[in-house]
Order: structure tokens, then C-alpha cells, then sequence
């Protein structure tokens, strides 16, 4: 005879292993994700997409395997990109408006892509680069990340006055590598142990049979190109590519050997099913290798023609019904893959940040290429205005488009569904469109204004990495890192960033 005690007992042990097999089957069925984005590669730059000289086997049967957007826009300089992927919103309303100079540092108000997804139970690594504030509140770890294996600023071994740095002397070859609060000196070339980490990481991730988040935000092949000779010896002496070039192709071409060792794993390891891949092709225009080819586009890196923002990005999830081989030309933008995360994991933002995520989720193309896709518009600003000087900047370099026009430097209108290599100037035959997207630039701006928030902000008097590395390690600052004026930083010149 069972007593009521015993079976109240019993009936709250079967109800909380109920409830502990649907959290697992919940969690079970939410994908792992796995962004992987190299640094100044051209669209151009893969041999999929018409390169006549790069080896990329890795990337060309992913193309085969995934859906590729071909209208897929991100800023034209590095840290604006990353800012948008972490918050869903374009750059400057986090207050990132340049890549040195503080005005990198995402804003603190900001709720970040790994902050929304730990809501929906993930676990989140980031490997590589960061490059939106190395000050300890602005650096990943506190940002979201709970694994971190980063450099500082927006290239190893960069310096700049203030709060930009990487650690003293670094290089990509045997690089300090800052991992969860700490400097570790390695040994190996850099985009192979960012790769190699983010594996290790995965593999304890999926014993443990919690979802992850892998953000693998690399430097290569950003400047300086210094990488193993082995790796890019074989492009030396193809026509039209010169010294500089090969090294180049020699980074992007070691990315995607690592991509394929990490879709290997996936299938390995039995989740290439259940895992969401995003291939983001670039986080700007191109760099070195436009000159041999630049796929028909104008502008690179730095500019806000279509050649400075338009890249490449590719989607693999076989269980969430991505069509495989397929293309999009939906207009879409790095600050949609905030939104589209959002609505595939179940992720929530907080009050505060309710009218933050501005972008727009993918998931309905993602499962239907050719399903409707309203009109918008996509601002697009190198910024990088002088201290102070935003209002002087409005207009230089910038544009504002929407799928079939856009409006550059508020002077030239494109059609760049007829003359995508924009090339002739059509602001006389369509007067109409030219005032159209001007009116939503002018309203876009005004909203823009109050979230400037890194415009006159002076850095530390030392780069906060290079501190934190000299007091683990020994070291004192040296003349060249002593701080500058708010005068000397706004004359500085910064001829190669990301």
C-alpha cells in the first residue's frame, strides 16, 4: 500500500525529470553556431567567385553546401562591421565611429550578441579579433564571452595612443595571445591557433552537451602580411601577383585550410547537421588583392562605393532547412545576423535594449531564398572625421542605398542593378530617387547624433594591454607609448588600420 506522502514524493521526482528531459530536448535541438569572418578579404578574393589565381577548397565546397548572399553589405572599415555583428544596429549608434582613438570602444550601453544568446542558454567563445575596446569594461569578457582568446586593438602588435594596443613587440608568428584574463606566449603562426583553440573549445562544449556560440574573428589578411614563407611561396611568380600579393593570398588561403579542418570536425564529431555555419566573407572591401581582381566592383576598404562594403556571406544549417548550392539577392547586412540568431535561438534583449536591434531577421530567406523581402535602406559611413568634426563629415564618404540605387557622397546616384561596377552617374534621370534617399539620410543623421558618445573622450595614458602585459611579464612604457594630447592625436595620421 502506497501512502500519499510516498506518492506525492514520487509524483515530484517523475514531474522534475520531466522537466529536466524537455530542458535537454530544448536544448538539444538549438543549433551551435560557428561564424568565422577573415579580415580585408575582397569579394573577389575567393576562387568560387571568380579569382584567377587563389586556392580556396574549403570555402568552394561550402558554396556548394550552403546558401550564399550576394547582396550582403557590411562597413567599409573593421571595427564598425564588428560593433554592428554584436549588437544588430549600425555602428555609430554604439558610438563607433573610427577604429583608433577611443572611437572604437563600443558603447557600454550596448546589449551584445552573446548577452542575448546566454538568455537562450549558449555559451559563447571568441577567437581571434575583437577590436571594440581593450579598457577592461569594453573587452570581451565582459561583454558576453565567457571564452577569450583575443589580440588587442585591430592588428597584433598594433600601438596607438590611448586606449588602442596590442602587447609590446607582437607579432603573428609566436604571439601573446590574451586568454580569459591572462597573456599566454605561443608558438605557431596566429590564424592557425586561433582555429586550433576554437576547436579545442568546441570539443569540450559539445561533451558537455551545451549549445556554443563560436565567433572566429580573425586578423588575416590584414596588414602586415607576415605569415610563413611555406604558405604562400606557391603564388610567387602567378601573373599579376607580386611579392606582397602572394603573402596576401597566402593568409587567406591558410584560413580556409583551417575553415575545412573545422567542418571536418563538425562532421567527425556527428553535428554538421545541428550546427549552423556562417561564412562571412570579409568584415570590408578589399585590400591587396583587388588589383588582380576586384569582381566588377568600384571603391575598396575605406570607401562607401559597392566595392567597399559588399561581400560575400554564406549560411549551412541542413536540420533548420537551408537550401544547399542555393544563391540570395535579398539586400541584406551584418546587422541582421543579430535579429536572425535571435528569432532561431529564442534569445531575448532587456527592456533597456528593446529598441536597440534595428536589423532584420534572415530566418524567412533563409529557409526560402525567393520568399518576400521588403524594401529598405542601408546607410553606409567610413567615418573617421577629424575630433569633434562630425558635422564636417556628414557627406564624405558615405551612401545610402536600397536595392536597386544608391546615393554616394550625396552628389552621385547609381543604378547598380543595371551598372553594378557603379560607373555612370544617373542623379540627372532620377532626380526623384536622389531626393528620396537624401530625405532618409537627413532623418537617419538627426537620429544618429545623440549616440555618438566616444567623440571627446580621451584615453588612459598607456594602452590598457600593453600595461596588463608588462605586469604579468615585467617591462616598463618607453617614450613611444607615453600619451598624446586630444591636439596630437586629431593631427595623427593613421595610414594602415582595420
Amino acid at each position: 500500500m502506497i501512502s500519499k506522502k510516498m506518492f506525492t514524493q514520487k509524483a515530484i521526482l517523475l514531474f522534475v525529470a520531466f522537466l529536466v528531459l524537455v530542458t535537454h530536448s530544448n536544448a538539444a535541438t538549438k543549433p551551435n553556431i560557428i561564424l568565422v569572418m577573415p579580415d580585408d578579404v575582397g569579394f573577389g578574393d575567393y576562387a568560387c567567385l571568380g579569382n584567377p589565381v587563389m586556392r580556396t577548397p574549403a570555402v568552394n565546397a561550402f558554396r556548394k553546401q550552403s546558401l550564399l548572399f550576394t547582396q550582403f553589405h557590411v562597413s567599409p572599415t573593421c571595427a564598425p562591421t564588428r560593433s554592428a555583428l554584436m549588437s544588430g544596429r549600425h555602428e555609430f549608434k554604439n558610438g563607433v565611429t573610427h577604429t583608433i582613438f577611443e572611437r572604437e570602444r563600443m558603447s557600454l550601453k550596448t546589449w551584445t550578441l552573446p548577452q542575448m544568446l546566454k538568455t537562450a542558454g549558449y555559451t559563447s567563445g571568441i577567437f581571434g579579433k575583437w577590436h571594440l575596446g581593450d579598457e577592461e569594461a569594453y573587452r570581451p569578457e565582459n561583454r558576453g564571452f565567457d571564452e577569450v582568446y583575443t589580440h588587442g586593438a585591430g592588428g597584433i602588435g598594433q600601438s596607438y595612443p590611448g586606449s588602442c594596443g596590442d602587447a609590446p613587440g607582437n607579432t603573428n608568428i609566436n604571439p601573446a595571445i590574451w586568454h580569459n584574463g591572462k597573456f599566454e606566449k605561443t608558438t605557431g603562426y596566429c590564424t592557425d591557433l586561433f582555429f586550433s583553440q576554437a576547436l579545442s573549445w568546441m570539443d569540450e562544449q559539445r561533451k558537455s552537451e551545451q549549445p556554443f556560440f563560436a565567433f572566429i574573428s580573425l586578423n588575416a589578411a590584414h596588414t602586415p602580411h607576415v605569415l610563413p614563407r611555406e604558405y604562400y611561396q606557391h603564388y610567387l611568380g602567378k601573373p599579376g601577383v607580386d611579392e606582397a600579393m602572394a603573402k596576401f593570398f597566402g593568409m587567406i588561403e591558410n584560413v580556409d585550410t583551417n575553415f575545412g579542418k573545422v567542418l571536418q570536425k563538425l562532421k567527425e564529431w556527428k553535428m554538421e547537421e545541428n550546427t549552423l555555419v556562417i561564412y562571412l566573407g570579409s568584415d570590408n572591401g578589399g585590400t591587396a588583392g583587388i588589383k588582380l581582381f576586384d569582381a566588377g566592383m568600384r571603391g575598396s576598404k575605406g570607401t562607401s562605393y559597392q566595392g567597399g562594403t559588399r561581400v560575400p556571406c554564406f549560411f549551412r544549417w541542413p536540420a533548420g532547412g537551408i537550401p544547399a548550392g542555393g544563391e540570395c539577392s535579398a539586400l541584406a547586412a551584418h546587422l541582421d545576423l543579430f535579429p536572425t540568431l535571435a528569432e532561431i535561438t529564442g534569445g531575448t534583449v532587456p527592456e533597456s535594449a528593446k529598441n536597440q536591434v534595428e536589423g532584420k531577421s534572415l530566418l524567412s530567406l533563409l529557409k526560402n531564398p525567393a520568399s518576400h523581402w521588403p524594401e529598405r535602406t542601408l546607410v553606409h559611413h567610413v567615418g573617421r572625421w577629424e575630433r569633434g568634426q562630425a558635422e564636417k563629415g556628414k557627406y564624405q564618404k558615405m551612401s545610402i542605398q536600397n536595392s536597386r540605387f544608391t546615393l554616394v557622397n550625396n552628389q552621385e546616384l547609381f543604378d547598380i542593378k543595371a551598372d553594378p561596377g557603379e560607373k555612370t552617374n544617373v542623379i540627372g534621370k532620377h532626380p526623384e530617387i536622389a531626393a528620396q534617399l537624401r530625405a532618409a539620410y537627413e532623418q537617419w543623421w538627426l537620429d544618429v547624433q545623440p549616440l555618438l558618445v566616444n567623440e571627446a573622450i580621451d584615453g588612459p595614458k598607456q594602452n590598457p594591454m600593453k600595461v596588463l602585459y608588462w605586469k604579468q611579464f615585467g617591462g616598463e612604457p618607453t617614450n613611444q607609448n607615453s600619451p598624446a594630447t586630444p591636439k596630437q592625436k586629431q593631427r595623427k595620421k593613421a595610414k594602415v588600420d582595420s
